[in-house]
């Protein structure tokens, strides 16, 4: 069977190329060896988010009493969370077979390996094998969770983030290896469920890619939950031999043994390159991922790449941003090339955070000479009736020109919030341009206006 398009993987970068690809009018098919959707919506982002949910709910129960509403008890049963998040990733994937059959794309499930020649292998479960031909091929694999020699994964006792959504039952205690979004957001919802939990990150804060007074935020915020955070710290070992899990952690005071029943591994993730067939066509890949120009082509004639096994970041919106460019391109259109510094990140922990371009840091070493602005929520009408009160918005602007170099969010709903940011950084918006653009009171979003508004000296709820 000859197609115009291959593409290889259906996760948020494959199945928004293959739509887009449809919509081009290329003929299409796509290659899944497991679920439509891929990690993002079997096994990360919308799974996580649901549990996440039932973590909050149970949050607002236990704290009825500050809103004026008497409960009597609450329990969470973590079997029916579990459940009910499998079921929204469940309810997902169905919807992905639907755009599948909408857009007229083929699914072959099967484990695909590129050969030379436009040439496509799918070995399918039963073992049996199929070649199948595309004038162009767009790889978009995925990762997985990353293991440390020294912090081996059993399934068990050791786990991924997969594992960590899908327990058999709620430990009692957990470490959680590494502060990224990924390690946070598994350390709030397992503490806010009654597991103890202790953080080991191996920076000198936690969440290490984001603006350092947001990382010292969420660390009290982290803390006022109750759990316990080391920074400059190491896992060395993991003895998993009792009952349970004996950790032994070397931070600046020395060597310690931590217990707990379950360690999550957290340190990141690995991109799924190996037995692609990317040897044997000459494909070319730098320390683990593949080379790829701005439009995404490899060395390779006819051969792409997108999402986590390329540079960038590994999210799944910077993986679909990347598919219908690609696609754009092989399509004869003129996209632009993806800006890397205007891409939002979200942790959906609680406070959520969310940032967008440049830190105050990277601001100054790339030689701008800055202002900045902040605006507390405790100052926000809007977050004092919500109950909200923890964190703030900042933002960084070029001092010359007014150019909207970054901003940093922590608190609740931030998330929601981050995508004005973007858009203004997009149309090249100054901060002026901010601080005299109207906001809805009240409202959590005001909050971006009147940080820009401290940044020129002109805040009025300050």
């Amino acid at each position: 069977m000859n197609y115009d398009l291959i593409v290889i993987g259906s996760g948020p970068g494959g199945y928004v190329a293959a739509i887009r690809a449809s919509q081009l009018g290329l003929k299409t098919a796509i290659i899944e060896r497991e679920s439509l959707g891929g990690i993002c919506l079997n096994w990360g982002c919308i799974p996580t988010k649901a549990l996440l949910k039932s973590a909050q709910v149970f949050e607002y129960i236990n704290h009825a009493a500050d809103y004026g509403i008497k409960v009597q008890g609450g329990e969470a049963d973590f079997g029916a969370v579990i459940k009910r998040s499998r079921g929204v990733a469940d309810g997902m994937s169905k919807g992905i077979q639907f755009l599948m059959k909408k857009n007229k794309i083929d699914v072959i499930m099967g484990t695909a390996k590129i050969k030379k020649g436009g040439k496509v292998d799918v070995k399918a479960a039963d073992g049996s094998s199929k070649e199948y031909t595309a004038k162009h091929t767009i790889l978009a694999t995925g990762a997985r969770s990353r293991e440390l020699p020294n912090l081996k994964q059993d399934g068990k006792k050791v786990i991924g983030y997969r594992q960590a959504m899908n327990l058999p039952e709620q430990p009692k205690s957990m470490i959680v290896v590494g502060s990224g979004a990924i390690g946070i957001e598994f350390a709030y919802f397992y503490n806010a469920l009654g597991t103890k939990v202790t953080v080991v990150e191996f920076m000198d804060r936690i969440v290490p890619v984001e603006d350092e007074e947001i990382s010292k935020q969420l660390e009290r915020s982290l803390k006022k939950a109750g759990i316990s955070i080391l920074t400059n710290a190491n896992v060395e070992s993991v003895d998993t031999s009792g009952n349970g899990c004996k950790a032994q952690v070397k931070t600046a005071g020395g060597t310690e043994t931590l217990e707990a029943d379950i360690v999550l591994s957290a340190v990141g993730i690995t991109p799924n390159i190996e037995n692609l067939g990317l040897e044997e066509t000459g494909v070319k890949t730098d320390r683990g991922r593949v080379v790829v120009d701005p439009f995404y082509k490899t060395n390779i004639e006819g051969v792409y790449a997108i999402g986590d096994i390329v540079g960038g970041q590994a999210l799944a919106h910077v993986a679909s941003a990347e598919g219908i460019i690609c696609v754009e391109k092989i399509a004869g259109h003129h996209p632009e090339p993806l800006n890397y510094n205007n891409i939002p990140g979200c942790t959906y922990c609680s406070p959520e955070i969310a940032s967008v371009g440049y830190t105050e840091k990277a601001a100054k070493e790339a030689g701008y000479e800055i202002k900045v602005g902040k605006f507390p929520f405790s100052a926000s009408g809007k977050a004092s009736a919500a109950g909200t009160k923890d964190g703030f918005v900042k933002v960084i602007f070029d001092a010359k020109y007014g150019e909207f170099l970054g901003a940093h969010l922590i608190g609740a709903n931030v998330t929601e919030m981050i995508a004005e940011v973007v858009v203004a950084r997009k149309l090249e918006t100054t901060g002026m341009d901010i601080v005299k653009t109207v906001h809805p009171h009240p409202t959590m979003s005001e909050a971006i206006m009147e940080a820009a508004a401290d940044a020129y000296g002109e805040v009025i709820h300050l």
